[in-house]
C-alpha cells in the first residue's frame, strides 16, 4: 500500500517536470542551452572561489543570459495566422498543411519560427494508475514502480503528432506568407491543436522571445489501413423491413410503392390523406419488400489493454471495411462502447469514409461483459447475409458467438488478434475453420495470405 501511495507523488513531480521542459525548451535556442550548461558548470566548479576562477565564468556566462533575456522584451509582432488543415489522414503517413502568416503591424517581420500549440497529452491521475506500458513486466523493480517509462509511453501515446517548428521566410509589412508544414501522425484519433506560437531569437541568439496566437483546430486521424485481398462472402440476400431507407431513419421507413383502399385492420398511419380527401374514401399507402445483401463487420472492444492489441484490432477492422464491396449491398459496423453502436453504409447511406472516421474514435469498453455485443448482434442476424468478426481473444464467449451465427445459416469469418508468441515460444491458440489469427507486427503480412 505505502508502494501505491507513492504513485500519485511521481505522477505530480512527472506533471511538473513535463510543464518546464515544455516552457524551456521554446524559450531556449540550442545556442542557450549550450551557454545554460556551461553555466551550471562553472557554478558547480567555482563554489570554492579561493582556489578557482570558476566564478569569473559563471559571472560573463551570467550576464550573457540576463542581456540576451532583456534583448528579446521589445518583440510585440501584429500577427494573424490561418491554418489549412486538410479533411482528415491516415496514421503512419505523411500529411502536409498550409499556414498563412499574415503581418498587420507597419514594419516588416524577419526571423519567425511557428510553433505549434497541441492539446496537452499529459494522461490523468487514474490513467496513469491503470494503464499498462507494453513490456512493462520485464522492467527492473524500480521503474515499475516509479512508472517514468510508462509515462513516457502514455504521453507518447495521447499525443499522437510531433510538428516540426517551421521557419518563416520575412513577411511584409501588411503582407501575408504562406508555409508549408509536414509532420506523420502516430495513431489514430483527433490532433487538437490550441493555438500557434511565434518565436524570434534575440539578437545573441540564446532566448526566444514568444508569441501565442489562439488557433483552436482539430484534424482526425483515420486508423492505419493494410492491403486486404477479396473477401468472398456468399451469403444470400434477406428481407429488409423497412427497406434500404430503415437503416438511416427511426422508425420504419419503407419503400412506397402504391396507394390502395382501406381495409379493415390497416393502420391508421398509413393513410395518405391527400388521396382521401381527393376521392372521398379511406386510402392507404403500400410498400414494397426489400431483398438486399447486408454484411456486418462486428468489432470487439472488450479488454483492459487499450495499447497495441487493441489499437491492431481497430486497423483490421478498417482494413476489412475497406475491402468489402458496398456498391450494392449494406455493411453494418457493430461495437459497444457506453451503448451498442450500429452505422452503416452502402446503397447510398454513405461511403466507407464514414466508418473509418467512427472507427479513428473508437474506445474499449471496460464497464461490460462481451455479452452485450453478442446479443446486439444475434438481434439483428434475421436482416444479415454474411459476419466479420474481429476479436481480441479467442476464448468461450467469442467462440460462442461464432458458433451461433454460423447455427442460424450466416457465413461468417473470425480474425482473433493476438500479441506475439514471445521468445519464439510454440503458439497454444487453437483455431477451428474460418478463423484467422492475426499477430501485432505481422498485420500486413497475414492479411494479404487470406
Amino acid at each position: 500500500m505505502r508502494v501505491l501511495s507513492m504513485r500519485p507523488f511521481w505522477y505530480r513531480r512527472f506533471c511538473a517536470f513535463s510543464s518546464l521542459q515544455q516552457r524551456w525548451s521554446r524559450r531556449f535556442t540550442p545556442a542557450g542551452f549550450l551557454i545554460l550548461g556551461g553555466l551550471a558548470g562553472a557554478a558547480l566548479v567555482g563554489l570554492d572561489t579561493s582556489r578557482t576562477v570558476a566564478y569569473q565564468i559563471f559571472t560573463l556566462l551570467l550576464a550573457v543570459v540576463i542581456i540576451s533575456a532583456f534583448g528579446s522584451l521589445g518583440f510585440r509582432p501584429r500577427l494573424r495566422i490561418r491554418r489549412l488543415l486538410p479533411r482528415f489522414c491516415t496514421a503512419g503517413e505523411p500529411v502536409a498543411y498550409r499556414l498563412v502568416v499574415a503581418n498587420e503591424g507597419r514594419s516588416s517581420e524577419r526571423g519567425l519560427v511557428v510553433m505549434e500549440d497541441l492539446a496537452d497529452p499529459r494522461p490523468t491521475l487514474e490513467e496513469f494508475l491503470r494503464a499498462r506500458e507494453p513490456g512493462e513486466e520485464r522492467r527492473n523493480w524500480f521503474d515499475r514502480r516509479v512508472g517514468w517509462y510508462r509515462w513516457v509511453w502514455l504521453v507518447a501515446r495521447s499525443r499522437r503528432a510531433v510538428i516540426p517548428p517551421c521557419a518563416v521566410a520575412l513577411v511584409p509589412a501588411h503582407g501575408e506568407r504562406e508555409v508549408k508544414v509536414e509532420f506523420t501522425p502516430s495513431g489514430r484519433g483527433y490532433v487538437r491543436f490550441t493555438a500557434a506560437t511565434v518565436a524570434r531569437a534575440d539578437p545573441l541568439g540564446l532566448t526566444n522571445a514568444l508569441v501565442e496566437i489562439p488557433l483552436a483546430q482539430t484534424l482526425l486521424v483515420l486508423p492505419r489501413r493494410y492491403p486486404v485481398p477479396r473477401l468472398p462472402l456468399p451469403g444470400s440476400r434477406r428481407y429488409q423491413p423497412g427497406g434500404v431507407a430503415l437503416a438511416s431513419a427511426v422508425g420504419e421507413s419503407d419503400e412506397f410503392a402504391s396507394v390502395r383502399d382501406y381495409r379493415p385492420g390497416d393502420s391508421r398511419r398509413r393513410i395518405h390523406w391527400k388521396s382521401f380527401a381527393r376521392v372521398g374514401r379511406p386510402v392507404v399507402k403500400e410498400y414494397q419488400d426489400e431483398f438486399f445483401v447486408r454484411h456486418a463487420l462486428v468489432l470487439d472492444t472488450f479488454t483492459d489493454d487499450d495499447g497495441e492489441l487493441f489499437e491492431t484490432a481497430v486497423s483490421v477492422a478498417a482494413s476489412l471495411a475497406c475491402a468489402i464491396e458496398s456498391q450494392d449491398s449494406l455493411l453494418d459496423l457493430m461495437f459497444v462502447g457506453p451503448d451498442a453502436y450500429v452505422f452503416t453504409s452502402g446503397r447510398g447511406l454513405g461511403q466507407t469514409d464514414k466508418l473509418l472516421e467512427v472507427l479513428a474514435s473508437v474506445a474499449p469498453c471496460h464497464d461490460r461483459p462481451f455479452v452485450t455485443l453478442q446479443h446486439a448482434v444475434l438481434a439483428r442476424e434475421a436482416a444479415l447475409s454474411a459476419c466479420l468478426c474481429v476479436l481480441l481473444a479467442w476464448d468461450e464467449p467469442r467462440r460462442d458467438l461464432v458458433r451461433q451465427l454460423r447455427a442460424r445459416g450466416l457465413v461468417t469469418r473470425a480474425f482473433v488478434i493476438s500479441p506475439p508468441v514471445v521468445g519464439g515460444g510454440p503458439d497454444t491458440l487453437s483455431l477451428g475453420e474460418h478463423v484467422h489469427r492475426i499477430t501485432v507486427g505481422r498485420v500486413r503480412a497475414e492479411l494479404a495470405r487470406l
